[in-house]
């Protein structure tokens, strides 16, 4: 198992596909499927077949991935296991915090929790720079207020409620890509844990910023906005487009 609170399979700190490089999350998410016998390439020479050569040859991705995991991943659904503290300056919690980075700012999105990259640690990095900031219209970034701030990297976070008034806005998310929903968050939290360097940090933040916190606190519970949406408001971002 990948597991929740009892830490990582494997050797290392990261879990990795199993002997036999069959990955468990390939074959939950394909219930009924058939699974071709070894030796045998499903697809013959079609996009299939390459696909399952190329996995033979080079063996399937182990995490921290490149990509972001979909809902329907076992992982997003695990509770995350802890950091031993010793080990956040070690190579591989550098790895995946650099790994977090680079994915979250190849994505474009604003934060980004362990478990979306296969690895069910407490760890989350958040940033919202600028140029995204200013892509929004000045009036729904006051109404929502969004504000940049600098890349933030928690190991280990705990978050406790500031203003416990609830304000509900759109939010989206990266593993459940190319919807929305409307959610209620709480106004204003603050999140303490440890920075890259295992030493303490602490952020209080508010509006948009506090939203961010919450829903990545949520990811590292297994839980995704989907389970606290208000089921009317989920949307298909394209729908007015596929209906052109």
């Amino acid at each position: 198992s990948q597991g929740g609170g009892g830490g990582c399979a494997g050797t290392g700190l990261f879990p990795g596909p199993p002997p036999g490089g069959t990955q468990a999350g390939a074959l939950l998410a394909a219930p009924g499927r058939a699974v071709a016998p070894a030796g045998s390439a499903p697809g013959g020479a079609g996009p299939a077949g390459r696909m399952w050569l190329r996995r033979r040859v080079l063996r399937p991705p182990a995490p921290p991935y490149g990509h972001v995991c979909q809902v329907g991943d076992p992982t997003l659904r695990a509770r995350a296991a802890p950091v031993e503290p010793a080990r956040v300056r070690g190579a591989e919690v550098q790895a995946l915090i650099r790994a977090l980075v680079r994915a979250m700012r190849r994505h474009g999105c604003v934060a980004l929790s362990a478990p979306q990259v296969g690895v069910p640690l407490r760890v989350f990095v958040a940033e919202y720079p600028e140029r995204l900031c200013a892509e929004l219209p000045a009036r729904e970034r006051q109404a929502r207020q969004v504000a940049p701030f600098p890349l933030r990297v928690f190991v280990n976070p705990a978050m406790r409620v500031l203003d416990a008034r609830l304000v509900s806005f759109p939010e989206g998310c990266q593993s459940v890509s190319g919807f929305s929903a409307c959610v209620a968050r709480y106004q204003a939290v603050q999140v303490s844990g440890l920075d890259a360097d295992g030493e303490p940090t602490t952020w209080q933040a508010s509006g948009w910023a506090a939203r961010i916190i919450q829903h990545e606190m949520d990811h590292l519970e297994g839980v995704l906005y989907i389970d606290k949406m208000e089921s009317r408001t989920f949307l298909n971002l394209r729908w007015a487009e596929l209906n052109e």
